[in-house]
């Protein structure tokens, strides 16, 4: 699966937050990996919670153009609110592998837009 990032999210947010869109945008970076993280460890013994990360990872994740990051967290979340639990667990990793590349092309563009 590839990596998409939307810039047009990016500018949109960095337009909205001005001086503090680089800090807010680190912040997020880093909660891509603890959402991720917390669904993987919660996907085996609460539902709601792994549910409830996949949920706010989706969110977070389309707020600052990772698309694919996105569409990953929304088939985990749709699969557990389906309980559909083999199906969820099925994309952990994919979601792990969308995190690191997300992230990557993220400060990618950081970089390079700066």
């Amino acid at each position: 699966m590839s990596t998409i990032i939307d810039e047009t999210c990016l500018d949109n947010m960095q337009s909205l937050l001005g001086d503090q869109f680089i800090d807010t945008l680190e912040f997020c970076l880093s909660e891509f990996e603890r959402l991720e993280s917390e669904v993987r460890m919660t996907i085996d013994s609460d539902l709601e919670a792994a549910t409830r990360n996949a949920h706010s990872l989706k969110s977070n994740a389309a707020q600052f153009g990772a698309m694919s990051l996105s569409d990953v967290a929304r088939e985990i979340e749709m699969a557990l609110l389906a309980n559909e639990v083999d199906k969820a667990k099925a994309q952990v990793d994919k979601l792990t592998e969308q995190v690191v590349a997300s992230k990557a092309k993220l400060q990618q563009w950081l970089t390079s837009s700066v």
